[in-house]
């Protein structure tokens, strides 16, 4: 008896087997502006092997089997080692063999930081946890090479292209990891109410050898090698910031216990743990008193990571569900065909170029920050666009994954991943309250910069009076009362964020993606928006379409 009830049709994998740079407009002409042609070729070769199905598979291995704890060793010796699946490891090795750690810092030419915005963003376009410990190693590396002989013994692992997954001591290993220790149980967001207490071995001092005892609420990438850890500097101290290895120099494993792994929403492939110092060793770094502000400055170029891994996960959620709704047919056409679902496709087209646009202009301050407007990007716009970006990647996502109806909620696939993926962005290294915060800070610090920026931004506007009036409105919003403003902060930094994106497109982009991005996002200064709730007459949305992904 033939037990054969129906016949499978009308279902469509998710997208990959594809080249995702050859398929980006958007990101092949960055990189070009950016004068990283150079890169190029190592790029594409790059985003060949992340495009491939057996990429894919290594990612959804390494979230389905997570890193596990194992405290002692067989005969009850105290080890808190890290086991991960070998997929994690493979991901790992690819993204370090490419030299993107370190490229930054140790490559000299002209559009290095665009270069390593593309690969970061590739990457996470697969598989965002192992992004983790290759940000906070390299944000780690302005801050190390301020201390010469710390860095003299670290330089060659830390720019090494090989990985070396061994625990052992920093002096034995090819190449190192390193992580940040900040948040505390009592303080959040909120550091100048952590507690952990170093005590000076000796007569302490920059470099000099201390103890630290306490506590990380939130210490993630325990397998580091080593992590940069604030603390206070005697019982009520000042903060500083030290350098604590997982072994000490004599050996022996360094105190840093590690109490749990966290069960995360998302991020599952990443370890991120719970730690207690007892008497743990660390050097200090820099002065005692500037343990924040070194770390915030760590923390600078972790949060652009931020910007850039989130705008990855806007562009794999909007290719997947531009392939599928080509594909995929309801009502006698496809779902692409169809003018709500265009609408809602276009939205996330242009969400996702505009986020892309934002990320590599912040990379471009990065490598440049010698002017006022360039140090106004990096100090102003890096906390604004982390705000919107990591917040729209949230929202998007899910609109993506509905794109796929109940395929896209289903654990099978990547649009799950992504899904569970995209809220930590917008946590981890500040929340939104937060950026917001540090961006009405940085206008009232340094108003120089702030007029630089809005400069530009009005110079950009010339020509076009949508632009030209949410300048203005922008202007006058900042024209408010101190006291006023913090309760505005969102409004002003979504304000500022759509205004930057609005004339980056028009500078960059073709007239159709501009042109779409003014007319949807400019009118109510983007609140209150639902995604596809955009009215598309007038709006070229085939064109935003067949760029956003033409395959």
């Amino acid at each position: 008896m033939d037990w054969t009830t129906h016949q499978v049709f009308n279902q469509y994998p998710e997208l990959n087997d594809y080249h995702p740079l050859a398929t980006d407009a958007a990101l092949c002409e960055a990189l070009e502006r950016a004068g990283a042609d150079w890169a190029r070729p190592a790029l594409d070769a790059y985003a060949a092997r992340l495009g491939m199905a057996e990429t894919y598979a290594l990612a959804e291995q390494a979230n389905r089997h997570t890193p596990q704890l194992q405290r002692f060793d067989t005969r009850g010796q105290r080890i808190d080692a890290l086991e991960f699946h070998p997929a994690w490891h493979q991901l790992l090795a690819l993204y370090r063999g490419e030299g993107l750690i370190s490229r930054p810092f140790q490559d000299e030419r002209p559009g290095r930081w665009a270069a390593w915005a593309a690969g970061f963003y590739l990457h996470g376009q697969v598989e965002q946890g192992t992004l983790c410990p290759a940000t906070m190693t390299q944000a780690a590396i302005p801050l190390l090479r301020k201390e010469p002989a710390l860095w003299q013994s670290l330089q060659s692992r830390l720019y090494s292209t090989a990985y070396d997954p061994r625990d052992l001591p920093v002096a034995d290993k090819a190449s190192i990891w390193l992580g940040m220790g900040m948040t505390e149980k009592q303080g959040g967001s909120d550091v100048r109410a952590n507690t952990t207490v170093a005590t000076p071995i000796g007569t302490g001092g920059r470099g000099g050898e201390y103890r630290l005892r306490g506590h990380k609420w939130f210490f993630s990438a325990p397998q580091c090698d080593a992590h940069l850890v604030v603390a206070r500097t005697g019982e009520g101290g000042p903060f500083a910031c030290f350098y604590v290895p997982r072994w000490r120099p004599d050996g022996s494993r360094n105190a840093v216990r590690v109490q749990r792994l966290k069960d995360k929403v998302g991020n599952r492939s990443n370890a991120s743990s719970e730690v207690e110092f007892e008497d743990a060793w660390g050097l200090l770094m820099g002065e005692e008193g500037r343990g924040i502000p070194t770390i915030i400055e760590m923390a600078s170029y972790t949060r652009l990571n931020c910007v850039v891994g989130s705008a990855a996960i806007l562009r794999q959620a909007t290719v997947q569900a531009i392939h599928y709704a080509r594909r995929r047919h309801a009502f006698g056409k496809a779902l692409a065909e169809q003018p709500l679902m265009r609408a809602v496709l276009a939205d996330l087209a242009l969400e996702s170029e505009a986020a892309l646009h934002l990320a590599m202009r912040l990379a471009q301050a990065y490598e440049d920050d010698s002017t006022p407007a360039q140090r106004a990007w990096k100090r102003v716009m890096t906390p604004a666009a982390k705000f919107w970006v990591c917040k729209r990647a949230v929202e998007l996502t899910g609109e993506a994954m509905e794109v796929l109806g109940g395929n896209g909620y289903v654990e099978d696939g990547v649009m799950a991943r992504l899904f569970r993926e995209a809220p930590v962005n917008s946590i981890w290294e500040g929340s939104g309250n937060v950026m917001c915060l540090d961006v009405l800070r940085a206008l009232q610090r340094e108003p120089e910069a702030a007029h630089a920026l809005l400069t530009e931004l009005h110079a950009a506007a010339q020509g076009e009076p949508r632009i030209a009036a949410a300048a203005r409105e922008l202007q006058a919003l900042l024209a408010t009362p101190a006291e006023q403003l913090e309760g505005l902060g969102r409004v002003l930094t979504q304000r500022l964020v759509l205004l930057a994106q609005a004339c980056l497109l028009r500078q960059q982009a073709p007239a159709a993606v501009a042109d779409a991005f003014i007319a949807t996002r400019l009118a109510d200064s983007g609140a209150g928006r639902v995604a596809g709730a955009i009215d598309t007459r007038g709006l070229d949305v085939a064109a935003v379409l067949a760029r956003a992904f033409p395959g």
